[in-house]
């Protein structure tokens, strides 16, 4: 039973899901700070944060369950993913179709619980991420898919929360896309070549290498800039300037590695990305406590 479950949480790579977390508890925050501003603390507010976390972390293992699936054939032939869980046999295809609906399943519960709003889209936003991981058989588009995927999950926060869009939370949903295309660019750059062999479509396939990871720094540059813009659009504090620049520097950081040798995007994908996140969800969290003189 414990093999079972350390094989489903790496075929769903659980430990990612830090990656896109941070930035719908963002949203989370940034949607109370600017709709409820006296909510915080209240029921309603610890009602709304435990089924968006349900949602999130359910939505995210079923997308990465069938992406699995759909990527097993691929994934065997290729040295970097063979040892994967499909491709090596630690669980069988039905067991994933099956722990992947349930996770759906689980979404459309938790989004049931949120409002009706979520109730209603969430079955778009399945078909949608599903979707994904059909794209890189026909467009290098592929990882902008995959970016838009990812902010799905603050934008479909905010909605959780107020019950309607606003252009300001689709500045941090691009934010997110960019952020995501550019280090789903850096890592499509390791299957360079069994991407040409397999004729499978990605921007270092199409472009090539150099210009691939030039392509990444624009689009997290642009990343960054929306970010940056959060601070006028939402009317944050100092603390908030804190965490761009330190957000900033990780950027820099990543680039740098990847500059320095392109061994190292296995390092600056992990790593890099996820203090991204992390730190803008912390000083987020901060901006919020001072401003609530929880600080």
């Amino acid at each position: 039973m414990l093999k079972k479950i350390k094989n489903t949480l790496e075929l769903v790579k659980f430990s990612h899901t830090i990656f896109v977390l941070p930035f719908a508890l963002s949203a989370f925050f940034l949607a109370f700070y600017d709709k409820y501003p006296g909510s915080f603390g209240a029921p309603f507010f610890y009602y709304k944060i435990i089924w968006i976390i349900i949602a999130m972390a359910s939505g995210r293992s079923g997308a990465m369950a069938f992406n699995r699936i759909i990527d097993r054939k691929i994934d065997a032939k290729n040295k970097r993913t063979m040892s994967r869980t499909l491709p090596k046999g630690e669980l069988s295809v039905l067991y994933s179709v099956i722990f992947g609906i349930l996770s759906y399943a689980v979404l459309i519960i938790a989004a049931y619980e949120l409002n009706f709003t979520c109730f209603v889209l969430a079955p778009l936003v399945i078909a949608f991420v599903t979707f994904y991981s059909f794209t890189k058989r026909f467009t290098f588009f592929s990882h902008l898919v995959l970016g838009i995927s990812m902010a799905l999950g603050p934008i479909g926060t905010w909605l959780a929360v107020t019950g309607s869009l606003d252009y300001k939370i689709l500045i941090l949903g691009l934010a997110v896309v960019f952020w995501g295309a550019g280090f789903d660019i850096l890592y499509a750059v390791m299957d360079y070549d069994f991407d040409i062999a397999n004729g499978l479509f990605s921007v270092p396939a199409k472009f090539g290498i150099k210009n691939a990871v030039i392509i990444a720094r624009i689009l997290h540059l642009f990343a960054l800039f929306c970010l940056i813009y959060l601070y006028f659009l939402f009317n944050l504090n100092f603390l908030y300037i804190i965490g761009i620049i330190l957000v900033a520097g990780f950027f820099a950081y990543e680039h740098i590695l990847v500059f320095k040798s392109l061994d190292n995007i296995d390092m600056a994908f992990f790593a890099m990305n996820g203090y991204i996140s992390i730190t803008f969800f912390v000083f987020i969290s901060l901006n919020m406590a001072y401003h609530y003189k929880l600080l």
